[in-house]
């Protein structure tokens, strides 16, 4: 299973762990990387995300974003391709960073790009089949996994 992380999903254990929603998303995203430490799962990262967490403003969260990252099975270039279908997606309707995450999901072939942001969410559904990549939250996937007997519960 081939797995595209967002910077929001990343960033989620990161967060601020005092509402109950963002621990178990953290902990649904620990588990996620924890089976691609595990062979379990390939975990896809891209230029886009590696420019987003460039972008953050934190030294310290930078830094172990960095090393998460680098942790990833496969990294995907942006390419004129990507790019071109980026810009579709804009067209559509998405934020430049969101659409360019999705683009590398989709040229990487993806199983399923994992976030935590609701209103990409609401989007993707709203944008049906324009979206050629499932695009599920962490929590909501690995429950699903799990329910379906793909997976273990437990990472390890």
């Amino acid at each position: 299973m081939r797995v595209y992380l967002d910077s929001c999903c990343l960033n989620r254990p990161f967060d601020d762990q005092s509402q109950e929603r963002i621990r178990i998303e953290s902990e649904s995203v620990r588990l996620i990387l924890a089976r691609v430490s595990a062979g379990g799962l390939e975990w896809i990262g891209s230029d886009a995300l590696a420019w987003e967490i460039s972008k953050t403003p934190s030294e310290e969260r930078r830094l172990q974003l960095a090393a998460l990252l680098s942790a990833a099975t496969e990294h995907v270039r942006v390419t004129a391709e990507t790019a071109y279908r980026a810009a579709e997606l804009i067209g559509g309707g998405m934020d430049a960073a969101d659409a360019l995450h999705i683009a590398c999901a989709e040229s990487s072939l993806a199983d399923v790009m994992l976030t935590t942001d609701d209103r990409l969410l609401r989007l993707c559904r709203r944008m049906g089949k324009r979206i050629r990549v499932r695009v599920a939250n962490p929590l909501q996937w690995l429950m699903e996994e799990t329910e379906d007997g793909n997976q273990d519960i437990d990472a390890g």
